[in-house]
């Protein structure tokens, strides 16, 4: 496997500057694992590709309850059904901060990269198709409940 921590970490480090600064949790490692796909575990899936010195995808994933409960806490007025309608875009105003700090995190670094704007997809609703290849899988735990990290960059 030829995915090296300089690749992973900016990612971790972006999610996890968010949601202290934006949404005012920790975040806390768990398990890292190998995956065959960065095929994601959860119902929600952002998928991010990168570009550059490296080249591949990374792929949050969380689960609808944690996304509804995000959305809550950035918008607390909204009624469930609102939430059930704008979540999607209220993960993808979380996502894009996560790429920005990566990014800044990557330049900084002197990494060249260039990162897609990431693209949110429900499981249920789509059926998303991930290409074999090495993947390293990260669990990251909050009150909203656990965020998988895959990162399949060579």
């Amino acid at each position: 496997m030829q995915i090296k921590a300089d690749f992973i970490n900016p990612f971790l480090e972006a999610a996890t500057i968010v949601f202290r600064d934006v949404l005012g949790q920790d975040l806390i490692r768990g398990k890292i694992g190998i995956k065959d796909s960065p095929t994601p575990s959860h119902e929600i899936a952002i998928i991010i590709g990168v570009v550059g010195s490296f080249s591949g995808e990374v792929v949050y994933s969380l689960n609808l309850d944690a996304a509804h409960k995000i959305a809550k806490k950035l918008v607390p007025g909204l009624s469930d059904a609102d939430v059930q309608n704008e979540y999607k875009d209220i993960l993808g105003e979380i996502a894009n901060m996560t790429t920005g700090n990566a990014m800044n995190i990557f330049t900084s670094s002197g990494q060249s990269v260039e990162i897609t704007t990431p693209n949110i997809q429900e499981s249920k609703s789509t059926s998303v198709r991930f290409n074999k290849k090495p993947t390293i899988s990260i669990n990251l735990y909050s009150k909203f409940g656990r965020v998988e990290v895959n990162v399949a960059i060579a």
